[in-house]
């Protein structure tokens, strides 16, 4: 049986709490503390589980806010939890707010692994009012000293001097999708031989062959309001191939 779930990366340490998504609840972004509202123009500071319309509190998540968004010849740059900015390539697994998890009763490979945000409708149509920037973090080590895994998911990412946040833009009549690794195993930990520093944190180098009862994504996100009001036509939304 195959599943696909969602996890928050609980702020001081505890991990792996579930997100009870089929129940509408998820992520919200917020000002300096629940419920206040992000101005228009600026990243969230806050980043909390709540249900589907972002009036009740949950746990509260690492915040990652989009600093720069990086281009072919620079890497982007996150602010943590308020922190200095510091290079996408450096940012540990564990400081992401979100955890997507496959899993199913016998190993299996995973691939075309693709993310959307979406109008919570239809997911060939972009949030509404809400920018939103995603980064798939693939950096099992929780050293921010060391780099990432060069087995990745986006293309986009491996370019030289890659690490870029993928835009999701909310104009009507447009939507993208961002591919996340394929194949990366238990807690993110499979890459390729192409790496080959012990510091970064891998426990095989299988690649895309690798075959497992279960498969972890972290995933940073930012968002910017582009108008006033709750943002409720706002969505992630995940597909994945086994086999």
């Amino acid at each position: 049986m195959a599943e696909i779930n969602f996890y928050a990366n609980i702020k001081d340490g505890e991990k792996g709490s579930g997100i009870p998504h089929t129940l509408g609840s998820g992520l919200g972004f917020y000002g300096s503390s629940f419920g206040v509202s992000v101005p228009i123009g600026s990243q969230q500071v806050t980043t909390f589980v709540t249900n589907a319309d972002g009036t009740v509190q949950g746990a509260r998540l690492n915040n990652t806010a989009m600093a720069t968004s990086g281009t072919l010849s620079t890497k982007g740059t996150v602010t943590i939890n308020g922190q200095s900015p510091i290079s996408l390539e450096n940012l540990p697994n564990y400081l992401c707010p979100l955890n997507i998890r496959f899993s199913h009763s016998t190993p299996v490979r995973v691939q075309n692994c693709k993310l959307r945000i979406f109008d919570r409708n239809n997911i060939d149509k972009p949030a509404s009012g809400v920018t939103t920037w995603v980064y798939e973090a693939r950096h099992p080590s929780e050293l921010e000293t060391v780099g990432s895994l060069n087995f990745r998911g986006n293309s986009d990412e491996t370019a030289s001097n890659g690490y870029r946040w993928k835009e999701f833009d909310p104009t009507p009549g447009q939507y993208d999708e961002l591919t996340l690794t394929s194949s990366p195993g238990v807690s993110g930990f499979n890459t390729n031989t192409t790496d080959t520093d012990a510091a970064l944190g891998y426990t095989s180098r299988s690649g895309i062959s690798l075959v497992s009862t279960r498969h972890d994504w972290y995933v940073a996100l930012s968002s910017e309001p582009e108008s006033i009001g709750s943002k409720t036509q706002y969505g992630l939304y995940f597909t994945v191939e086994y086999l």
